[in-house]
Order: C-alpha cells, then structure tokens, then sequence
C-alpha cells in the first residue's frame, strides 16, 4: 500500500512539476510577457515607418492603433491572458490588395524588431509559425 502511495505522489509531483514548466515556458513568456510584446510591437512600427518598401501603404494608418492591436494580437496568439478587439485578418485586409513583396517586408521587419529586443531565434520561429496561417486572410491570391 505504501508503495502505490509513495508512486502516485511522484506521479503527482511530476505532473505539477511538468505543468509548472508547461506555463513557465509558454511562448506568452518566451517573448516577455506585456512588456516584452509591447517593445517589440514599438520597434515594429518604427522599422514599418523606416521601410521604403512598405511604409508608404501605411500612410493613412493610425499608427498608434494599428500598436495596440498588434499588441493584442500577438498576446493572443503566444496563449496570453488578453483578447483582440480588433477585426478578422480578412476583413481588415479584404480591400488592400496585399502581395506576398509586402507581406514579407512585414514578417522581416518583425523579425528586426523581436533581433533588436533580444528575443532568441526559436522563439522568433514559434511565433512567425503561429502568424504564418495569417497570410492566406492577408494577401491577395492573384498575381
């Protein structure tokens, strides 16, 4: 009987123990959590706003609401405790006309951005994987 004891409170003490680890090494975290997201967020909109190649579609956008809800969103896709209140990719993008050229600037200008804030390099992938299902709501499809 002991041993049944002593085996479930390690089987017990393992799944907090993984548990434990599961929230601590949550990509929400891996990016810094807010603040981290939020730096990251406020590189993106300068190297947009300093990219010839996609700064002037940005021309006419509020900028500073365009941060607060990439904020949201990124929260919201590493699993963090926030909601976007913001509307769906395809909507938002529907009437843009957004090629590949443009999207791809984007995606390099957040990967300067996450370089610039230290985030490392398997972190950047698990959150350019997460967004990467974006792209089909985002770009137009013809050429």
């Amino acid at each position: 009987m002991r041993r049944f004891f002593i085996a479930g409170l390690s089987a017990l003490s393992l799944t907090l123990s993984a548990s434990a680890h599961a929230q601590t090494d949550s990509l929400y975290q891996a990016l810094g959590g807010s603040p981290g997201i939020a730096r990251v967020v406020d590189q993106l909109i300068i190297e947009i706003q300093q990219d010839a190649r996609i700064s002037p579609q940005f021309k006419e956008t509020n900028m500073k609401r365009l941060a607060e809800l990439l904020k949201e969103q990124l929260c919201v896709v590493s699993d963090g405790p926030c909601q976007y209140s913001g509307d769906d990719m395809l909507t938002v993008h529907a009437q843009l006309g957004i090629k590949s050229a443009a999207f791809n600037a984007l995606v390099e200008d957040l990967q300067a951005a996450m370089h610039k804030n230290h985030i490392p390099f398997t972190t950047q992938n698990r959150l350019l994987a997460r967004l990467a299902v974006m792209k089909k709501d985002i770009v137009v499809s013809a050429p």
